[in-house]
């Protein structure tokens, strides 16, 4: 592609100047059939559509190994094909015969289309100001080589993010009750 004042100097050279496209690309240097699209152009604003590339090897299996991408996200992530499993999958189980590194490229493309898609379904969740929730929660700590259990209330606020922690000796209405009592002290009221 040639640079704009390039692309001006032609069409000046074209309607100015009255000279022929074979002229045109003897002085710019370029190609005749380069002179005479810009010569020839109208829109400057147009823009050159990207070719769609066709893959005549992957043409068979690609609904195949997007399928077998599909059933990957439900299972954990080291139990997921690879790349390379994909094409030894494909070369050992359907005579694939094309090459290791046009399975990479497709799984690669697949595979950050689907993280798209998939990031285009989360909604963001509002909470309004002064909305908390409130649960208990089990730590395990090593205290003198003795493994403690404490329960503890959590207080959090999801408008702030903010959260307030008190440790109980149990999970029932009279720890609960007096846990919340010192999680609004520490707070400074209600």
């Amino acid at each position: 592609m040639l640079k704009m004042p390039q692309q001006h100097g032609i069409r000046f050279l074209r309607e100015a100047e009255g000279c022929s496209i074979s002229d045109i690309a003897r002085q710019v240097g370029i190609h005749w059939r380069t002179a005479k699209k810009y010569a020839d152009q109208s829109d400057w604003n147009e823009s050159v559509g990207k070719r769609k590339s066709t893959s005549p090897v992957m043409g068979p299996y690609m609904e195949m190994v997007d399928t077998w991408l599909e059933e990957d996200r439900l299972l954990p992530r080291k139990q997921r094909h690879t790349g390379v499993r994909i094409y030894q999958r494909l070369r050992d189980e359907h005579q694939f015969t094309g090459g290791q590194r046009t399975v990479l490229a497709y799984v690669k493309k697949r595979k950050s289309e689907m993280e798209l898609d998939r990031a285009k379904t989360y909604e963001r969740l509002e909470h309004p100001p002064g909305e908390a929730q409130v649960d208990f929660t089990t730590v395990q700590l090593s205290q003198a080589q003795k493994l403690l259990t404490y329960k503890l209330l959590v207080v959090s606020f999801p408008y702030s993010n903010a959260a307030f922690v008190y440790p109980t000796p149990a999970e029932n209405q009279e720890c609960f009750l007096e846990a919340m009592k010192q999680c609004f002290e520490q707070m400074g009221g209600v």
